[in-house]
């Protein structure tokens, strides 16, 4: 096995965004997108969530905002210092501190106030696991895209944008 961090090619239909993932800071949450990622599970799905001056998200539901079945939840692992830093992916999860599944986002800001404060679910934070390596303007073109609200889901992109794949890079040993 590798020292290096792993590497995931992830192809939208704006372009492509290269990661990188944090396997010693997150090993819980690496393990976990990997596992999506290579079962298919992002594949035809879409950012479904867009907020210019904040983030976008997606990696849980098609451009009908059907959520596609995600497996179990994973412990959070914002404790590990990494920080909500522009350019950095995190896990989403909802206001219970063990829950994020599949759903990620890409930080277009830094956001301080997602980073660990505290044990309290309040002051948790969301768990940094990887940075984008290549492929920034990709994200900002994403950002900036027009949005409105559909099936009762706000910020969603009036034109879906699709992840047609999410795939770990082979890396030379």
């Amino acid at each position: 096995m590798s020292d290096q961090n792993p590497q995931v090619m992830l192809e939208t239909s704006m372009g492509t965004i290269k990661i990188e993932l944090f396997k010693e800071k997150a090993p819980i949450t690496v393990r976990n997108f990997l596992s999506y990622a290579k079962e298919g599970h992002y594949d035809g799905l879409i950012f479904h969530r867009v907020i210019k001056d904040f983030m976008v998200q997606g990696g849980g539901m098609n451009e009908n905002m059907e959520i596609k079945k995600p497996k179990f939840a994973i412990k959070n692992e914002a404790t590990n210092g990494l920080l909500n830093k522009r350019g950095t992916l995190a896990m989403a999860r909802t206001a219970v501190v063990d829950s994020a599944t599949c759903q990620f986002f890409i930080n277009t800001v830094d956001n301080a106030f997602l980073d660990h404060k505290g044990k309290h679910q309040d002051h948790f934070g969301y768990c940094v696991f990887g940075q984008v390596l290549e492929g920034m303007d990709i994200v900002d073109q994403i950002r900036a895209v027009k949005t409105g609200t559909k099936n009762g889901h706000s910020d969603v992109p009036l034109q879906p944008v699709f992840i047609t794949s999410a795939r770990l890079i082979e890396q030379e040993a």
